[in-house]
């Protein structure tokens, strides 16, 4: 009798969209394939975390492997996907492989978006991953250790000078988290450097922060920020960003680290397929996820453009992800389906330790409650029994202590820099 070939099924990406498909397809009659760039799955609603020290990589990502290894029917394979061919039915991979696949799912998430002024990314890094996470703590902390010594007092303000760019969640959260780390946390290490000598500036060109809450929410969080010393700019849309300064109109703030928090695009995934997309080049899908025009292909998470009930796109988070990736493998299992349905938990942010704001629709709250909901809410959802005990562990630590237990400065840095250089129409100002 001849043998029937099971249907294989290729996942680009795992993330929380990949892995959620990987996952729900575990243990059943397909042969899946896992491909990513990288060995391990990252929680990346806490990685403003690892760059400001309360906690270390090993703490919010675990291999994929290990994650996977009590499936057999998924194999990972570590190797870039470059392409994809529909008519052949085959991915493109970096090392010059090719994959054959009957479904193919793509959840390759997103990057940076600098609007076209891509080189600014040199000058104010984002935070997609880890490397970009300890980069960026790297930067904090030396600069905090370099204001320590520093006698030119107008280098050791840019020294303490931290500026945060996009005022959504990761930018509130990064803010909060850098004024709580220079102005309570390292302080009393310091013989220098006083709470008041730090400067935190979050700049938004929108009229609020958080404008994805309800505006009593983004009120509320603001208040939050000023309480703890972050200097919040509203209507201000960066001009230029350099070494050391950041343009706001006529304004030149001078600041030794400037973080980009304002944007991401998808990844080139509508290149591959030329697909209809958007400006943030997420790929426009039908009502079952489906690339249109291709019947074997779906898009998920932050490569997909899906909307909601509201017609509207439907958020760039990981629940929306991990739903998607949980209906497309039914799908692909023979479920029949209705168009996708996004279960809307809610939206929830931080503001330092102790402060956040959560929105439920018809329930909403800030403060010490929200903070105690949010930090339950993201210890449930990481990846191993371990993380939850560390991360729990570390938060009650700090949050007794004020120490951060990842003050670690990793790899090559170079002798203190010169100060600050402006734009050549600039230097009267900088003077």
């Amino acid at each position: 009798m001849k043998k029937v070939a099971r249907p294989r099924v290729v996942i680009v990406g795992a993330g929380f969209g990949g892995l959620a498909a990987a996952k729900r397809l575990s243990g059943k009659a397909v042969d899946v394939t896992v491909v990513d760039c990288r060995n391990h799955h990252l929680f990346q609603p806490l990685l403003y975390q690892v760059a400001t020290a309360a906690l270390s990589p090993a703490d919010i990502a675990a291999p994929v492997r290990s994650i996977l290894s009590k499936a057999p029917n998924v194999r990972v394979v570590l190797d870039e996907a470059i392409g994809v061919d529909p008519l052949q039915r085959l991915i493109e991979l970096g090392s010059g492989a090719s994959l054959e696949y009957d479904w193919l799912i793509l959840a390759t998430g997103a990057r940076h978006s600098y609007f076209g002024r891509n080189d600014w990314a040199a000058n104010a890094p984002g935070l997609k991953s880890i490397e970009d996470a300890t980069a960026i703590r790297r930067k904090i902390l030396l600069a905090l250790e370099r204001a320590e010594s520093e006698t030119d007092p107008d280098k050791r303000r840019a020294l303490l000078t931290f500026v945060v760019i996009g005022a959504g969640p990761t930018g509130v959260e990064m803010a909060g988290a850098i004024a709580e780390l220079a102005r309570r946390s390292v302080s009393k290490d310091f013989r220098s450097i006083t709470p008041h000598c730090s400067r935190v500036i979050l700049i938004e060109a929108g009229e609020r922060v958080l404008p994805a809450f309800p505006s009593s929410l983004s009120d509320a969080a603001r208040r939050s920020l000023e309480d703890l010393g972050v200097e919040v700019r509203l209507r201000s849309p960066v001009l230029d960003v350099g070494s050391g300064y950041v343009q706001l109109g006529n304004e030149l703030i001078l600041g030794r680290t400037i973080v980009w928090a304002a944007g991401v695009e998808a990844s080139p995934a509508a290149e591959w397929l030329d697909a209809e997309h958007d400006t943030s080049g997420r790929v426009f899908v039908e009502p079952d996820l489906r690339v249109s025009g291709q019947e074997r292909i779906f898009a998920i998470g932050d490569t997909a453009n899906a909307a909601g009930q509201d017609r509207r796109a439907l958020p760039a988070i990981a629940p929306v992800a991990k739903q998607q990736g949980q209906y497309v493998a039914d799908i692909i299992l023979g479920h029949p389906a209705l168009a996708f349905k996004y279960r809307d938990f809610g939206n929830l942010a931080t503001i330092g330790r102790s402060k956040a704001v959560i929105d439920w629709g018809q329930v909403r709250m800030s403060g010490f409650i929200a903070w105690l909901i949010w930090s339950v809410a993201h210890i449930w959802f990481l990846v191993g029994f371990r993380s939850r005990i560390a991360v729990g562990i570390s938060w009650l630590w700090s949050y007794a202590t004020y120490q951060r237990s990842a003050r670690l400065i990793t790899g090559d840095h170079p002798l203190p820099p010169s100060q600050p250089r402006c734009p050549q129409a600039l230097e009267r100002k900088c003077a």
